[in-house]
């Protein structure tokens, strides 16, 4: 196994206020995004939370990849989003294709501050034969 996990922290988001809030929209939203850079979206769960006594609930959009996984979580009312971009490289290297769809998420948001991170997990090991 081996490949690459994106993280991002952002805080003081300038979006308007629906990416934060609407589940269907950010999903559909993502959906695009991974489309576009090249991933190939497998399944897809977006989930509202209720409101609580300090303002609007947030969302959770995560989308299922054949290369592994994107999950997006709000908090409007801290105007902060996290981001999670994790590409598998087995049978081929998605680490353009993960770093095109961080940087679209990124420009969605337009946060005022961000802090990036970027692991790369496991190994290559070669092919065993049988």
């Amino acid at each position: 196994m081996q490949g690459l996990h994106l993280t991002a922290d952002l805080r003081g988001c300038r979006c308007a206020p629906a990416w934060l809030l609407d589940a269907a929209l950010l999903g559909r939203a993502c959906t695009e995004a991974v489309r576009n850079a090249g991933l190939q979206p497998v399944d897809q769960i977006f989930h509202s939370f209720p409101p609580t006594v300090l303002g609007p609930g947030g969302v959770t959009a995560t989308v299922l990849l054949a290369e592994s996984h994107l999950c997006v979580h709000t908090w409007p009312e801290q105007q902060a989003v996290t981001l999670d971009v994790y590409v598998c490289n087995f049978g081929g290297d998605h680490s353009d294709g993960a770093h095109t769809l961080m940087d679209a998420l990124l420009a969605l948001f337009d946060a005022a501050s961000v802090e990036r991170h970027a692991l790369q997990r496991g190994t290559l090991t070669p092919a065993i034969a049988p």
